[in-house]
């Protein structure tokens, strides 16, 4: 797997901002593996999500892209795999507070809500923000398996 490599994925609805944002990733010197979908024929955006977390658990990348009309829908899809952490953002604060304490590995998008120039600038402020670490890794930890007890 190579460190500067993502998954991408998207249904009909995240189609041209996926396009869009795969075209910033290249110029980037970012290795991009396009899941689809490749053309504007409706599918079914949790095939997309479980598609890419899939790819996520074998390694075929460190991060991932989800696209969709909302972002809503696919970003439940991917989330209910364990290996990843996928934080639905509309702006760049939230996508590296996604990054710095909570390990984010996959973004999702809405691509009907924002315009490419939002969606670059939240692209790149995740993927540019490295996780902190420290105390953030015990509750990240906890994201992975279902909790036996609780402390609340």
């Amino acid at each position: 797997m190579a460190e500067h490599s993502i998954v991408v994925a998207a249904d009909h609805a995240g189609l041209a901002l996926k396009t869009q944002l795969i075209a910033h990733l290249e110029t980037r010197g970012w290795t991009v593996v396009d899941l689809g979908t490749h053309n504007g024929e409706s599918v079914d955006y949790p095939d997309y999500g479980h598609a890419l977390a899939k790819a996520i658990a074998e390694g075929r990348a460190p991060f991932g892209l989800v696209v969709c009309g909302s972002g809503i829908g696919i970003s439940i899809a991917a989330n209910r795999h364990p290996s990843v952490r996928c934080a639905l953002c509309s702006e760049p604060l939230s996508a590296q507070l996604a990054r710095q304490h909570n390990d984010a590995n996959v973004l999702a998008l809405g691509g009907r809500l924002i315009g490419e120039a939002m969606a670059t600038t939240i692209l790149d402020a995740f993927l540019d923000t490295p996780f902190e670490g420290g105390r953030h890794q015990r509750r990240v930890d906890k994201l992975g398996s279902v909790p036996q007890e609780t402390s609340c």
